[in-house]
């Protein structure tokens, strides 16, 4: 009896991230949903510029790629294009909320029934390691090796907290990979998200704080542990809007 096996909606191609990365993980986890769903022949994802650019490699799925930023109107064009169709974004956030803030605000301004799921690693990953939006206070790259300073480079782009103040946006949760029971709670939501999206509710955002070893400078286990002690007091996860959330509903 096989109690575990690889999602049909993964393809057999070898992850090219680095040790400890988390990317691999939430790729799991979306594929997972998916397929848990029978969503697998009329899903279509958009792979936007950064680590992530590549996801067109690991999804049995057709995939478009975007410009940089672009992946929220890419996507809201397949989705008005086709509307039987199940779309998703996956971005990390120098992709999200640098470059693309304005496609993924207005995107949800409008309500736009797609799926986003979008990386927070604190850092740009593939070009380097420079400061990123979401880099926190005092946080060193290779942009601030004294650390982020406020009062020069302004303060992180909260994007859960930001989008829930738009009337638009339908639902938006923080999850975090780090440990079996946040795996879990991350896949319920991000399941959520494509359930919300099937029943067309509207636009959905599962942000996943995330890990980046190389560029933090860390081993694939202290990287979980900086995550949890500073990126998650700056991050705090939960439900931010749920339009639809039961009475009670955790």
């Amino acid at each position: 009896m096989v109690v575990f096996e690889k999602p049909k909606f993964l393809s057999d191609a070898v992850m090219h991230y680095c040790p400890g990365c988390t990317h691999g993980i939430v790729h799991r986890l979306v594929a997972e949903a998916i397929s848990e769903l029978d969503l697998e022949g009329r899903t279509i994802g958009v792979a936007p510029v950064g680590c992530s650019v590549m996801a067109y490699d690991y999804f049995n799925c057709d995939m478009i790629q975007a410009a940089h930023g672009r992946a929220p109107a890419v996507a809201t064009g397949l989705k008005r294009a086709i509307p039987e169709s199940i779309v998703f974004t996956y971005q990390g956030d120098g992709d999200l909320a640098a470059i693309g803030t304005a496609e993924t605000v207005h995107a949800a301004a409008r309500n736009e029934n797609i799926t986003i799921i979008f990386i927070n690693n604190a850092i740009y990953g593939m070009t380097g390691g420079q400061m990123a939006p979401t880099s926190i206070p005092g946080q060193i790259t290779q942009t601030s090796p004294y650390g982020r300073d406020t009062n020069l480079a302004g303060f992180p782009i909260k994007v859960c907290e930001m989008l829930s103040q738009i009337d638009g946006a339908a639902y938006l949760e923080r999850v975090t990979v780090t440990n079996p029971k946040n795996v879990k709670n991350a896949k319920r939501a991000i399941k959520k998200a494509f359930s919300y999206q099937l029943e067309r509710k509207g636009f959905s955002l599962i942000e996943v704080v995330s890990t980046c070893p190389t560029n933090w400078g860390l081993t694939p286990v202290k990287a979980l542990g900086w995550l949890e002690e500073n990126m998650l007091p700056y991050y705090p996860l939960g439900v931010y809007k749920d339009k639809y959330a039961k009475t009670g509903e955790k």
